[in-house]
C-alpha cells in the first residue's frame, strides 16, 4: 500500500516540477527582454573585464597597486575604442566625399547590369508583344460617354506646389546632434564605470557569488567560476588577436591591391569579425562594392573578395583552432542558434555577446546537475558512446555508418582497442536488453547481420550470405559468432588453414560455451591474424574430433579460454584447462575474461590453473606477441653466432 502511495505521489511531483521549470524559463525570458536596457551594460562590462583581466594582473607584477592598475587597463581599452571610432568616423566621410568621384563608373556598371539582365528580359517581352499584335490580339477600346461633362471641354492647367522646410535654428542644430549621440554615450559611460567597479571588487565579487550560489558545496562552485572564467578569458584574449590579425592583413592587402580607404576596410572586417559567422562577410560586401565603382573593370573587385576570403580561411581553419577553436566547447549548431537568440532578445549586442553567454550557460550545465541538459544541447561532447553509439546503428540496420566509424577510429587505434572500448560493450548492450525482452525478433535479425556485416567489412573478409536461411535472432545457433567462423571456414577448410605447420605457430581461440562468447572468441581469431598470427576459433566439442595424421603435435603454441562476460560458464574453466594440457601439454593457457559493463572481481580476478589471466583483447595480443618474439639475451646470442 505504501508503494503504490509513493508511486502515484511522484507523478503529480515530476508534473510540478516541469509545470515549474517551464514557468521559470518563461520568467527569465521575460527578465531578459523586459530588463535588456540594464542587463546588456552589465554582462558587457563584465565580458570586457575578462578580456582587461590579464592586462590588470601584469601590471600588478610590476608593482603597481590594485587601483592604478585598473585604471590604467579601463584608460587603454577607452582610447583603443575611442580611436577605433574616429578612424571609422574620418574614413566614412572621406569616402562620402569621394563617391561622386564614381558616379560615372557606377552607372556604367549599372548599364551593363541592366543589359545583361532586365535588358534581355525586355527584349524577349517585346518580342512577346509582337507575336500577340501579329495575331490580331488588341485591346479593347473604352466605351463613348452618355453625357459628357464640362471638364472635357476644359483644361486644368497643374498648380506647381513647394515645400519648404524652416531654417534650422543652432540650438536645434546641436539637440538633434546631443539626441543622436546621448544613448551610445549614456551606455558607453554605464559599461566603463561598471567595469572600473567590478575590476576593483573583483575578489569580493567572487567570494558572494560562492556564497549565494554555493551555499554548502563552494567546491563546485569554485569550480564552475575557474572553469567559466579561464575559458571565457583565454577566448576573449584569443578572439581579440586573431579579429586584429585579420584585420591587420586585410587592411594591408587592400593598400597592395590599390582600393582606396584600406584602414576603414581593415578596421570594419576586424570590429564585425566579433559578429559570428556573418560579421566579416558584411565587410567583404562593403569593400567589393566599393571595388566596384573605383574602377571600370572587375579585376580589383575579385581580388577584393578573394582576399577576404583567403584571409577569413587560414584564420578560421588553421589558427583558431590552434588557439581556442576546440577550447570554448559549443557545437557550431549552437553557435548559431544563440546568435538568433540572443540577437532577438538584446538586438545587435546580444549578437555580439551571444558566443560568451552561451558559453557561460555550457560550463553552468557540466558543473551544475540542474543545468545538465544545456551542456548536452549546446555543448560539442557526443551526446552517445561509442558503443551506445554502435548498438544505435546495429537496431537500426545502419552498418555502413558503422563501418565509416569503424575506420576512423583505426586510424589511430588497433582494431584490439576498438573491439574493447566499443565492438564488446555493445555487444553487452544488446545482452542485457534481450535478456530484458525490449528487442524484438526484427530487431534481433537486424542487429546479427549488422555484427556480420562490419566484422566482415573491417577485417577484409568477403561477406557471403545465404539468402535461404532462415531469420534468427541474436542468441540461437545462428548467431553472429558462428556466421563469422563459417566464413572463414569457407575459405580456408575444416580447419581454418593447414595442419602440418610449424611447431608453436597455432594460437587455438575456444569458447567457454555461451553464444556471446563465441562471438567474442571469433572476434579474438581476428585481431590475432590481423597481427600476423595464426589463430583458429574452435569450441569444446571440436576437441573430440579426430586429428588428421599430418596434424604437427606440438604446433599450439598458446589456448585462449574466451569469456564475454562474467557467467556460470567460468566456474567449469579450471575442469577445462585440465583438458586443454592433456591434448596440449606445451601450450601456454590464458583465460580470457572480459569484465561485460559491470566487473566483479571475483569473476576477473580469478587465475584458477590458467597461465594468465586478462581482461581485454590488447593485453592477450601483447602476450601472443611477448611468446612469439626471442628475449633480448636471446637475439644477442644468435647474431653474435650470425657474425661468426
Amino acid at each position: 500500500m505504501a508503494r503504490k502511495i509513493l508511486e502515484t505521489g511522484a507523478a503529480p511531483a515530476s508534473a510540478r516540477d516541469r509545470v515549474g521549470g517551464i514557468l521559470a524559463f518563461g520568467i527569465v525570458l521575460t527578465l531578459l527582454y523586459f530588463g535588456r536596457d540594464v542587463l546588456i551594460p552589465l554582462t558587457l562590462a563584465l565580458m570586457l573585464s575578462l578580456l582587461i583581466a590579464p592586462l590588470v594582473r601584469v601590471l600588478r607584477r610590476i608593482g603597481m597597486g590594485q587601483t592604478v592598475s585598473v585604471f590604467i587597463a579601463v584608460l587603454a581599452l577607452a582610447v583603443s575604442v575611442a580611436a577605433i571610432t574616429v578612424v571609422l568616423g574620418t574614413q566614412v566621410l572621406r569616402m562620402a566625399a569621394s563617391l561622386p568621384q564614381y558616379q560615372e563608373t557606377i552607372q556604367q556598371k549599372l548599364q551593363n547590369l541592366d543589359e545583361l539582365t532586365l535588358g534581355r528580359l525586355n527584349t524577349l517581352t517585346s518580342e512577346a508583344n509582337r507575336l500577340i499584335a501579329r495575331h490580331g490580339v488588341t485591346s479593347p477600346a473604352p466605351p463613348p460617354k452618355m453625357f459628357p461633362s464640362s471638364d472635357d471641354s476644359q483644361t486644368t492647367a497643374p498648380v506647381a506646389v513647394e515645400v519648404r522646410e524652416p531654417r534650422a535654428d543652432p540650438f536645434q542644430i546641436v539637440a538633434k546632434i546631443l539626441g543622436a549621440i546621448w544613448v551610445p554615450t549614456q551606455t558607453t559611460g554605464i559599461v566603463l564605470i561598471v567595469l572600473i567597479f567590478v575590476l576593483l571588487e573583483h575578489e569580493a565579487l567572487r567570494d558572494r557569488f560562492i556564497r549565494l550560489a554555493g551555499g554548502t558545496n563552494i567546491r563546485s562552485t569554485t569550480l564552475v567560476l575557474n572553469d567559466a572564467g579561464e575559458r571565457l578569458s583565454r577566448f576573449f584574449v584569443s578572439q581579440f588577436a586573431v579579429n586584429l590579425g585579420v584585420g591587420a592583413a586585410i587592411g594591408v592587402g587592400l593598400a597592395v591591391l590599390g582600393l582606396p580607404h584600406a584602414i576603414l576596410w581593415g578596421t570594419l572586417a576586424a570590429a564585425l569579425r566579433f559578429v559570428p559567422y556573418v560579421g566579416v562577410w558584411i565587410a567583404a560586401i562593403f569593400a567589393t562594392a566599393l571595388a566596384v565603382a573605383v574602377v571600370p573593370g572587375w579585376a580589383l573587385a575579385v581580388a577584393t573578395l578573394g582576399l577576404f576570403v583567403v584571409v577569413e580561411v587560414i584564420a578560421a581553419q588553421f589558427v583558431e583552432p590552434h588557439l581556442y577553436g576546440h577550447a570554448t566547447g559549443l557545437s557550431p549548431l549552437s553557435v548559431v542558434v544563440a546568435a538568433i537568440f540572443w540577437s532577438a532578445i538584446w538586438g545587435p549586442m546580444g549578437l555580439i555577446l551571444s558566443t560568451p553567454l552561451t558559453l557561460c550557460l555550457v560550463v553552468g550545465g557540466r558543473h551544475i546537475r540542474a543545468l545538465r541538459f544545456l551542456d548536452l544541447l549546446l555543448g560539442n561532447t557526443e551526446a552517445l558512446t561509442l558503443p551506445q553509439k554502435f548498438y544505435q546503428r546495429t537496431l537500426s540496420g545502419d552498418s555502413q555508418e558503422i563501418v565509416t566509424n569503424a575506420r576512423a577510429f583505426l586510424k589511430s587505434h588497433t582494431l584490439a582497442e576498438y573491439c574493447d572500448r566499443v565492438l564488446i560493450p555493445a555487444l553487452h548492450l544488446g545482452r542485457l536488453d534481450y535478456e530484458m525482452g525490449a528487442i524484438g525478433p526484427d530487431q534481433q535479425t537486424k542487429f546479427r547481420d549488422v555484427v556480420v556485416e562490419v566484422v566482415s567489412s573491417l577485417d577484409g573478409t568477403d561477406l557471403v550470405r545465404s539468402r535461404r536461411r532462415r531469420p534468427g535472432s541474436v542468441l540461437d545457433p545462428q548467431t553472429p559468432g558462428r556466421a563469422l567462423r563459417e566464413q572463414r571456414e569457407r575459405l580456408a577448410g575444416r580447419w581454418q588453414g593447414p595442419v602440418a605447420v610449424p611447431s608453436g605457430s597455432i594460437m587455438v581461440c575456444l569458447t567457454l560455451g555461451t553464444l556471446a562468447d563465441d562471438l567474442a572468441t571469433e572476434l579474438l581469431v581476428r585481431v590475432l591474424r590481423r597481427h600476423k598470427q595464426d589463430a583458429r576459433h574452435f569450441s569444446i566439442q571440436d576437441a573430440d574430433v579426430p586429428r588428421p595424421p599430418e596434424t604437427t603435435p606440438d604446433a599450439v603454441a598458446i589456448v585462449y579460454l574466451v569469456s564475454a562476460y562474467p557467467s556460470e560458464e567460468r566456474n567449469r574453466a579450471d575442469t577445462l584447462v585440465e583438458r586443454v594440457r592433456q591434448i596440449n601439454p606445451g601450450a601456454l593457457v590464458v583465460n580470457v575474461f572480459l569484465p561485460g559493463l559491470a566487473i566483479d572481481p571475483d569473476d576477473t580476478a580469478r587465475l584458477g590453473s590458467a597461465d594468465h589471466l586478462v581482461t581485454s583483447f590488447v593485453e592477450a595480443v601483447r602476450i601472443c606477441l611477448e611468446r612469439q618474439s626471442p628475449p633480448a639475451t636471446e637475439r644477442t646470442g644468435q647474431a653474435v653466432i650470425a657474425d661468426q
